[in-house]
């Protein structure tokens, strides 16, 4: 029976803290909008409050501002990104600007007829108060209290990787309270600062005096039947038992191909990339409807984007490769050129980069709008790609990079997407190493994919889109 013990109830997950987030952000949006209505109604229409009728005529779309806002905050509910009040500040005032823009073009697309003053009383209250409860989430939920207290058992390599990736985090998602590990040799060693103290003798102990929450196992090898039995007792005793591996998962959102145990493909992810067939058909219906409408977008944008590529760099618009789709099967994409013609000459596969040296000035800004892709919604009509899945790479790539990376083609088991989850958290990977952490993202949705999931992914791929976030 677990039991449990005071002092642990406030320390909060990664979920719980978005959560949170949300809500705060939602509760200081709604308060700017009601307070913007104060100010529209009392200085600009010389009322005492906002009436029935003043809303029913001239703000019934005000109850949308808050929806509206968490869309474009949808790229600040990363938790760790939260924390940090540089990025914080950076992501309120960029959401802002990008509202402002959408809602000028609006403005001006209407010939005038929607209002000024109201929708800037609310870009201005919205960014303080949510500046405001920003500043108190840091303040508050970043406070000890709130954080998680975890003793990592087992000193070896998953263990002190585990300590570095946390130590590399601003601001730190847990504290590690101490290792412990029954190879006497590693006892009090330094591994980030943190101590290995001991033994699994010290275990329970250790979750008293150090108030302990969470315990994360990092032993990849055999365990010992007194290490196991103290586990046992300190779950009994109310501490959180978590692997390496999905500890990893949840700090990052991606799936550690170095410190796995050697049966992890069959009993982890095999036995979880199964998903239903109400699913499948949801995704794909999603996917039709998608594809339409980006093909109606791509009509709409392709005369001036074709006129922009020959005015620059001349012919030809489109360029076509040769991608792997799911299974392996061959596929062929076509996108808007955006780089020189001379990109390859050479005829090898290169890696593609941020600010890269080949992009064309009308390339890089495709790119930063995500409108090179257009054409590719022609795939994913043809059923070769879906919206949300890993990104498509080209055969050589694929065949040097198996070579390299653990795992690598197990991406091949869905369909590639136009978006993903890697490409929402990192973006192209332009080395080996960048690959490899890319893969590790990929592997994390096909093990965890869902309807939601793919949702949220949309969701952060538009706010991308909309904040010019592309590479």
């Amino acid at each position: 029976m677990r039991v449990a013990r005071r002092g642990l109830a406030w320390r909060l997950r990664e979920g719980e803290r978005r959560l949170i987030l949300i809500v705060g952000d939602f509760i200081a949006a709604t308060l700017a909008a009601i307070v913007a209505l104060a100010m529209w109604a009392r200085l600009d229409y010389l009322g005492p409050e906002p009436s029935y009728d003043f809303l029913r005529l001239r703000a019934p779309w005000f109850v949308l501002l808050p929806f509206l806002w968490l869309v474009l905050m949808i790229n600040l509910y990363d938790v760790r990104r939260a924390g940090a009040w540089r990025e914080t500040l950076r992501g309120v005032m960029g959401a802002a600007g990008v509202g402002a823009v959408m809602y000028l073009v609006l403005y001006f697309s209407s010939e005038g007829s929607l209002p000024r003053r109201g929708v800037l009383y609310f870009l201005a209250l919205v960014i303080v108060s949510t500046l405001i409860w920003r500043g108190l989430y840091t303040l508050v939920f970043t406070a000890p209290a709130f954080m998680r207290r975890v003793l990592v058992v087992g000193a070896g390599e998953s263990g002190m990787a585990l300590v570095q990736l946390v130590n590399d985090i601003r601001p730190q998602p847990f504290h590690i309270v101490g290792l412990i590990d029954d190879d006497s040799s590693k006892h009090g060693m330094d591994i980030g600062s943190v101590k290995v103290m001991g033994d699994n003798s010290l275990l329970l102990r250790l979750l008293e005096e150090e108030t302990v929450s969470d315990i994360v196992v990092s032993i990849l090898g055999p365990m010992n039947g007194s290490m196991f039995q103290a586990l046992l007792d300190a779950q009994e005793r109310g501490a959180e038992i978590t692997r390496m591996p999905v500890a990893y998962e949840e700090l990052l959102g991606r799936v550690p191909i170095n410190y796995l145990e050697s049966d992890w493909l069959l009993r982890s992810f095999v036995d979880s990339i199964r998903v239903s067939g109400v699913y499948t058909l949801l995704k794909r219906l999603i996917d039709l409807a998608g594809a339409l409408t980006g093909l109606g977008i791509m009509i709409l944008f392709m005369p001036w984007i074709a006129l922009a590529i020959v005015l620059e760099t001349g012919r030809p618009i489109l360029f076509f490769q040769d991608r792997l789709g799911q299974g392996g099967k061959v596929f062929h994409v076509a996108k808007f050129r955006t780089m020189r013609q001379d990109a390859e000459a050479d005829g090898q596969a290169h890696w593609a980069r941020r600010e890269d040296p080949r992009a064309t000035r009308v390339g890089r800004l495709m790119r930063k709008a995500h409108l090179d892709e257009l054409p590719q919604f022609w795939n994913v009509l043809r059923g070769e790609m879906s919206l949300v899945g890993p990104r498509p790479e080209r055969p050589e790539l694929v065949a040097e990079l198996e070579k390299q990376i653990p795992f690598y083609r197990a991406r091949l088991l869905v369909k590639p997407g136009l978006t993903g989850w890697a490409q929402v958290n990192y973006g192209k990977g332009a080395s080996i190493e960048g690959s490899a952490e890319k893969l590790e993202y990929d592997l994390y949705y096909i093990k965890h994919r869902s309807l939601a999931m793919d949702l949220w992914i949309l969701l952060r791929t538009f706010g991308s889109v909309l904040g010019f976030r592309g590479v």
